[in-house]
């Protein structure tokens, strides 16, 4: 394995990720994070996807090894078929009966490995009136009722980048998912399939909300709840500079807090919990801190637990004290990652590799997973293995 030595609570798991886009190579990633050894198959680089990403950039691929395949051969499903003989878990985001287009699907895997665990991740679902229809994260929001939660009353629902739906709903179930099942197949001896469908990953991320809803505590409107923008109390304000701040002072003591900061005296205001007058106290509030800058503002707060923060943009949050004492960005191999979380005490998850090429450690994993070098020789010299090699 080329860069540092492998640590993590995942060390000694293999993983193969059929490649793809989107959730499943960032769960593979978290996974590789952790120690598992990840062996991400690709196409050939003489495939043109029409995505032109540097691989070193291609960051949901970093700590993997790349193996470069022509599924399109018998050879090459055949070799594959051998990789997941040895495989813990095989991870694989394409649309439903692909895989098994490819030679590649759950009974045939298990057919060549009894305790394989068979992560499929897509967005409706390996079933169901649109289990075959394209989608992306809006589109899952849209259905499960989130996205309609989310945005300015009166105005349209705003998307709230590609968290919620592939990387909240879709990618961290899946890990959860797999670190499950290969627990239960170490007891059982057997492995099984993982249908991961964003949108009951959404739908099981909006559990609360939809209790609160059925308990009458939760409004259709936007900006009408206590955290979606609608109370004083919760939401972002524009500061003199044009930035903005963000408050959650929720419970009372907070609150209390909060308004200390602002100067206000709670006893000539509306009750904090009066729906009918949070449009009022919203713009008393608003009003106030428009009189300071966002860093003013900071400096008044720094002393207050009123659950107050600055709203910072991505290049101001990576020199922020708190981020850089906690390590939360790293600079590895040129480029600035977000470091692998959570952190573990005793097996500390680690960066050890930049992002691959496709086929940049065919021979290497192949070898290091126990296969013959006379037999990787002769599938690259059939055209189903290919290596990448740089350019002089």
């Amino acid at each position: 394995m080329t860069g540092t030595l492998m640590t993590g609570p995942l060390k000694g798991i293999r993983i193969v990720e059929l490649g793809a886009l989107g959730p499943a190579p960032f769960a593979a990633s978290i996974l590789a994070d952790f120690g598992a050894d990840v062996v991400r198959i690709d196409r050939p680089e003489t495939v043109d996807l029409g995505i032109k990403v540097p691989s070193k950039y291609d960051v949901y691929n970093r700590n993997k090894r790349s193996v470069a395949l022509d599924l399109k051969r018998p050879e090459a499903v055949e070799l594959a078929l051998e990789i997941v003989a040895k495989a813990d878990i095989l991870i694989e985001g394409f649309r439903p009966g692909v895989a098994e287009r490819l030679g590649l699907g759950p009974e045939v895997c298990a057919r060549q490995n009894p305790r394989l665990v068979y992560a499929r991740m897509t967005g409706w679902g390996q079933d169901g009136p649109l289990a075959q229809v394209a989608g992306h994260d809006i589109n899952y929001l849209a259905l499960t009722g989130a996205l309609e939660c989310v945005g300015e009353k009166g105005r349209p629902p705003v998307p709230p980048l590609n968290l919620v739906a592939d990387l909240g709903g879709g990618a961290m179930y899946l890990v959860a998912g797999v670190l499950a099942a290969v627990i239960e197949a170490r007891n059982s001896g057997q492995g099984q399939v993982i249908d991961v469908a964003m949108i009951e990953g959404v739908a099981n991320l909006m559990t609360a909300f939809y209790a609160f809803r059925q308990q009458d505590m939760w409004s259709l409107e936007r900006e009408d709840n206590f955290v979606d923008g609608g109370a004083p109390f919760y939401r972002t304000y524009e500061t003199s500079d044009g930035k903005y701040v963000a408050v959650g002072a929720i419970e009372a003591r907070f609150y209390t807090e909060l308004l200390a900061g602002m100067g206000l005296a709670e006893e000539i205001l509306p009750r904090q919990n009066d729906r009918s007058m949070w449009p009022q106290l919203t713009e008393r509030f608003a009003a106030v801190f428009k009189r300071k800058t966002r860093d003013q503002w900071v400096e008044i707060m720094a002393s207050k637990d009123a659950c107050f923060s600055p709203v910072l943009n991505m290049d101001e949050a990576l020199s922020h004290s708190h981020m850089k004492h906690r390590g939360v960005f790293r600079d590895f191999e040129g480029v600035t990652h977000p470091a692998p979380a959570p952190k573990f005490s005793r097996t500390p998850a680690s960066l050890r590799n930049e992002p691959p090429k496709p086929g940049q450690h065919s021979v290497e994993a192949l070898m290091d997973w126990g296969f013959d070098t006379a037999d990787i020789e002769s599938s690259c010299q059939a055209g189903a293995l290919f290596q990448h090699r740089e350019e002089p």
